[in-house]
């Protein structure tokens, strides 16, 4: 027992990196922006409900646990943010991280003043500053701050949104509150800048009352004429500083070039004939990236999965050791035994490396869009069902991102061999596809289309297969139904959103038929309606009387315990067209 919490501590220890510490802190911090939110948005009900409010909201806050937990954060996330604009080997971004990186240097510019003028001037000067003295100094006395603060609102809201998507979208709840998720992030930004907006409101209107002055205007709460110009010398500087730490980031970084540049240039050769030339300390996917080499990585660089992976080819001692992410991603995936596998994201060579990519990236089209000819029309089309076998043990040995990459894998080989034979990729279906033939042939065409299909799927998963090798627990299987007949085929949907498809029995039929290749221990099941249609013979193939869930009469099939067997059929049929 101890021997094996020692282990899960240690792996948990190697997962933390850079980004792990950023999600904490980015999380802490936007859980307090969610509690400020929360706070502003009770001006909906009156000032004193935000004031009333605000005081369970410091004792929270503002205890000692909770505040150095508070700013330690806001420190790191900072820091970690100068880090990333410094670290960063090429300026191109996709433009919600080139917006969330703005945004995110860009909130302390504006709420520099603001928390020093209320959270630094209580210790300092003993001002007492809640709801009423803030809104009057910035909608009554400065009302051009007020514009400063719904900016800085939105702003900090999106930087913190988008973090947030980055972290959940490969969680496998993600769909399911997504539109949770989607009524808060627009709900609660709004009803905030309202709170703001009355409260503001209720203080311009007491502020007349010379009472009201004399109350919340007091020495004890806003202080002296000298004591306000102190706090605005530090916000000031506090700013050049801020202002400065950029732009020592981005000198950092041209003295880096240079650097490098002094050391030499190692070659990266890809193992397909391409070679680039790139400095020392630059990693082998910012590589690709900066020469536009099409290279696999389902996070974004940000080793949370192992699809940019890479297998060094011939001496690899001399590569840097791995850091402790890249360790635990490897052995999440099982290859962590393996020195020559590596994350082209983490590694950063010294010296020449060839090495080749695990996962190509897939720049092949699936085939052309289907468009119908005749919407609504009924037509005799043959329905292939694939489906991937043991997607759920997959996904529990991979990380979410490999799992969904090896599936598209899967998926782009079954529509490569169906645009092969002639057929359309339909719909997909979790880990399965629906492929139609005969949208543009005559039926026996379209017959022996699905049946060559199925026995090129075969050979495609085969050589999948082998190119996965051991990064798989075990070789991908599949089973494939086949039914033909008589179909409506069209747009079915709403107004804004449409997709062609085939409907009626003959497409039941053939999902039924790919069901039932599970119980049937076989990867392929034809309807002798398609074999008699293509004027084929069965061959080897098993012939079977089976139930068919809402048909009465039982329905005779036949199954190829390899879906490479069914070659022959089209084999022989060549030869004797010959």
């Amino acid at each position: 027992m101890a021997e094996a919490a020692a282990s899960s501590t240690s792996r948990f220890i190697r997962g933390i990196g850079i980004r792990q510490v950023r999600l904490t802190t980015g999380i802490i911090l936007f859980a307090y922006i969610v509690s400020h939110f929360a706070n502003h948005a009770l001006g909906n009900i009156s000032l004193g409900a935000m004031d009333d409010a605000l005081y369970y909201h410091a004792m929270l806050w503002q205890s000692w646990p909770v505040l150095v937990l508070l700013y330690g954060s806001v420190l790191i996330h900072l820091g970690l943010g100068l880090w990333a604009l410094y670290a960063r080997r090429h300026f191109r971004w996709t433009g919600i991280e080139l917006t969330q990186l703005i945004f995110g240097l860009s909130i302390p510019a504006f709420i520099i003043s603001h928390v020093i003028g209320v959270r630094l001037a209580a210790p300092l000067f003993g001002h007492e500053k809640d709801y009423p003295q803030v809104f009057f100094a910035y909608w009554v006395y400065r009302p051009q701050m007020q514009w400063m603060m719904y900016a800085v609102l939105l702003i900090s809201w999106v930087h913190g949104c988008i973090g947030i998507y980055f972290w959940v979208r490969a969680k496998p709840y993600f769909e399911k509150i997504s539109s949770l998720l989607l009524a808060l992030a627009v709900l609660l930004p709004a009803l905030s800048m309202l709170g703001l907006y009355q409260g503001a409101r209720a203080v311009e209107r007491a502020s007349v009352a010379p009472e009201w002055r004399a109350d919340n205007l007091s020495r004890e709460k806003v202080g002296t004429a000298a004591e306000q110009a102190s706090l605005e010398r530090i916000s000031s500087s506090v700013l050049y500083g801020y202002f400065g730490l950029i732009g020592l980031a981005l000198l950092a970084r041209g003295a880096r070039a240079l650097v490098e540049r002094r050391r030499g240039l190692v070659r990266l050769s890809y193992g397909n004939g391409k070679t680039v030339r790139i400095p020392i300390g630059l990693s082998v996917l910012e590589a690709s990236t900066r020469f536009n080499i099409p290279h696999s990585s389902a996070c974004g660089g940000r080793a949370r999965c192992s699809t940019c992976r890479i297998r060094i080819i011939g001496d690899y001692s001399h590569l840097p050791a791995p850091s402790n992410r890249e360790t635990f991603v490897l052995d999440r995936v099982g290859t962590g035994s393996d020195p020559a596998i590596r994350l082209a994201c983490q590694l950063r060579p010294r010296t020449d490396v060839t090495f080749f990519q695990i996962f190509p990236a897939n720049t092949a089209s699936s085939g052309s869009a289907i468009k119908p000819a005749h919407p609504g029309s009924e037509r005799y089309v043959v329905s292939m069902f694939v489906d991937m076998r043991g997607s759920t043990k997959l996904a529990e040995r991979h990380l979410p991102f490999d799992t969904v990459f090896i599936i598209n894998r899967f998926l782009t080989a079954v529509s490569q061999a169906v645009v092969e034979c002639g057929g359309q990729p339909n719909q997909f279906v979790g880990d399965g596809q629906l492929a139609l033939f005969g949208l543009s042939t005559n039926p026996q065409t379209a017959c022996r289309q699905a049946i060559e299909a199925a026995s090129r799927i075969a050979v495609h998963i085969e050589a999948l297969n082998a190119f996965l090798g051991d990064d798989i627990p075990e070789p991908i299987r599949f089973g494939i139904g086949i039914h033909g007949g008589e179909v409506i085929i069209g747009d079915i949907g709403s107004e804004e959103h449409t997709v062609f498809t085939a409907l009626g029995d003959p497409v039941n039929v053939a999902a039924r038929l790919q069901d039932m290749t599970k119980a049937l221990s076989c990867e392929a099941i034809l309807s002798e309606a398609v074999l008699k249609t293509a004027n084929l013979p069965a061959g080897d193939l098993r012939r079977i009387e089976v139930p068919i869930r809402g048909r009465v009469e039982p329905m005779v099939i036949y199954t190829a315990e390899k879906a490479a067997m069914l070659s022959d059929l089209i084999a022989d049929f060549a030869v004797a067209a010959a």
